[in-house]
């Protein structure tokens, strides 16, 4: 046998080999089947002393609004401290105003590594009144905001889902005052 014919033949073995291993990874990420199912979790339902649920209990209640320039209007759903020691800021970005609208770049803030990464909400930040702190948004080891990043042109009426993550403040601290540049400033609740 040739060498061309040998590296010809070893070519075609490792491509039916990747491709192979392909389609049994795709199997596995299919999923069609039933068993896979869980059971989707309902909302609680209020106590008999008629008290409300809160905005974690599935209400469409957002937990804070705040205005922005051209119609934003920043709607936080869910403030959620993890047992890794951070704490998630997530909700919509809705566009309320009559035209398609950018988010502003002044809302990446003006640290240098995050400006280069492109728009985000990466200026944003919690402020501990009880423990005169101001908490940043983290960042991954390339400098990335661990925020939502990229956003798009939003057209009139439409909203994005958005989520900003945080060194999380002391446990005794349940509330925080959420600033964004370019946003009203908000007072949120700590969960969990």
């Amino acid at each position: 046998m040739s060498i061309r014919f040998t590296a010809k033949a070893r070519r075609g073995m490792v491509a039916l080999t990747v491709a192979a291993g392909l389609a049994v990874g795709m199997a596995g990420c299919g999923g069609g089947g039933d068993d896979d199912k869980k059971p989707q979790a309902s909302a609680s339902t209020t106590k008999d002393d008629g008290s409300a649920p809160s905005a974690q209990e599935g209400t469409d209640e957002p937990l804070a609004e705040l205005k922005g320039e051209d119609g934003l209007l920043l709607q936080i759903a869910s403030v959620q401290r993890d047992s890794g020691g951070f704490v998630t800021v997530s909700g919509e970005l809705k566009n309320d105003g009559d035209k398609a609208t950018r988010l502003s770049v002044r809302t990446a803030g003006d640290e240098t590594e995050i400006i280069r990464h492109g728009s985000s909400l990466g200026g944003a930040t919690l402020v501990d009144s009880g423990t005169k702190k101001r908490y940043y948004v983290l960042r991954d080891t390339e400098g990335r905001p661990l925020t939502t990043t990229g956003v798009p042109r939003i057209d009139s009426g439409a909203s994005i889902p958005v989520f900003m993550q945080f060194p999380a403040p002391p446990t005794s601290t349940t509330e925080v005052t959420f600033q964004l540049p370019t946003f009203a400033a908000a007072t949120i609740k700590i969960s969990g």
